[in-house]
C-alpha cells in the first residue's frame, strides 16, 4: 500500500481520556474479523473535503501496549498522522515554565527514562539509597515542520489553552515521588516538561512502521505533578483541554494533503446517493 486511508488516528490509554474522545465526534464501530480490538471512526469536512478520523483505546496502560496498537492503527486504516491525547504529569522545572493543571504539553522529543541499568550506588551520580541506575535514553524526536502547525494553533484566537512545547519522558511507572524526576528525569534531560507512560512507544512505533509511515504527535494535558500529592482530580479536565487542543489542530491547521486521506465531499455525497 502507498497511499493513506485515513487523516488522522487518536490514540489513548485509559478510560477517562477514551470518554473525552468520544465527546469529540459522532463516531461508528469498526471491527476486523481477524482483531479483537475496538476502533471507531467519524468524518469531519474541511477544505471541502471529508475527512476520515479514527480512534481506538489501548487494552492497558504502558508503552507495550501503545507500539501494539499504533501499529495496528496504522496496519488496518493507515492515516496521514498518529495523535495520542491524555493526560501527563507536568514537571517542568521553576525556572523552565509555570504549569497549571488543565495546561496542554506537546511533545518535540521524548525519552525513556527507564531505559539503563541498576548499579551499586558508589558507580553513578543517580542514586536511590542502595541503589544506583545508569541512564541510557532512548530518543525520538517531532518533526519540525508538524510543531510548526502546533505553534500555529497555539499562537490563533481560537485557542483557548495553555501549550507549553518541550521534552517529555516515558516510563514503565506511574510516578508520584519527585525524587524519582528530580534524580533519573532532570539529571538527563533538564527541561523535561512532562511525563508519562505511552508516548514513546506512540511515536516510535509510528517512525518505524511500514509505508507510508504517519507523522506522530504526542498531546496531552497536565493533570497533577508527579509528587506524593498526586490524585485523579483532574484528569477529566486535563483530558478535555488535550482534546480540545488536538480537535483545533486537525480542524484548522494540519494540511490534508492528498495521498488518498482525504475524498472530495461532493464525489463521495454522490456515491452515497448512488447506493441508495
Amino acid at each position: 500500500m502507498n497511499e493513506y486511508s485515513a487523516y488522522v488516528a487518536l490514540i489513548v490509554a485509559t478510560q477517562t481520556e477514551e470518554d473525552a474522545v468520544r465527546n469529540m465526534y459522532s463516531w461508528e464501530t469498526v471491527t476486523f474479523s481477524d482483531d479483537a480490538q475496538t476502533y471507531y471512526t467519524a468524518s469531519v469536512e474541511k477544505d471541502d473535503h471529508l475527512c476520515k478520523i479514527v480512534y481506538a483505546r489501548q487494552e492497558e496502560m504502558g508503552m507495550t501496549a501503545a507500539v501494539t496498537l499504533t501499529m495496528k492503527l496504522i496496519e488496518h486504516f493507515r492515516p496521514r498522522f498518529v495523535i495520542m491525547v491524555g493526560i501527563a504529569a507536568g514537571i517542568a522545572p521553576t525556572d523552565v515554565a509555570e504549569q497549571i493543571y488543565g495546561d496542554v504539553v506537546v511533545a518535540d522529543m521524548i525519552w525513556n527514562y527507564t531505559s539503563g541499568k541498576f548499579v551499586s550506588p558508589d558507580r553513578t551520580d543517580i542514586r536511590f539509597g542502595n541503589v544506583g541506575f545508569i541512564s541510557r535514553p532512548a530518543v525520538v524526536k517531532t518533526d519540525g515542520a508538524l510543531l510548526e502547525y502546533v505553534r500555529k494553533a497555539a499562537a490563533s484566537p481560537e485557542n483557548q489553552c495553555h501549550v507549553h512545547i518541550g521534552s517529555m519522558a516515558t516510563g514503565s511507572a506511574v510516578v508520584a515521588n519527585r525524587e524519582i524526576v528530580n534524580k533519573q528525569i532532570h539529571t538527563m534531560y533538564g527541561k523535561t516538561i512532562g511525563l508519562d507512560m505511552e508516548a514513546y512507544g506512540v511515536v516510535y512505533a509510528a517512525q518505524h512502521a511500514t509505508a507510508p509511515r504517519p507523522e506522530a504527535l504526542v498531546i496531552k494535558s497536565v493533570c497533577d505533578y508527579a509528587n506524593n500529592e498526586k490524585s485523579d482530580q483532574y484528569q477529566k479536565f486535563a483530558a478535555y483541554t488535550s482534546c480540545e487542543f488536538a480537535r483545533l489542530l486537525l480542524e484548522k491547521f494540519l494540511p490534508t494533503g492528498a495521498h488518498g486521506a482525504t475524498g472530495d465531499l461532493q464525489d463521495i455525497r454522490d456515491a452515497e446517493d448512488n447506493k441508495n
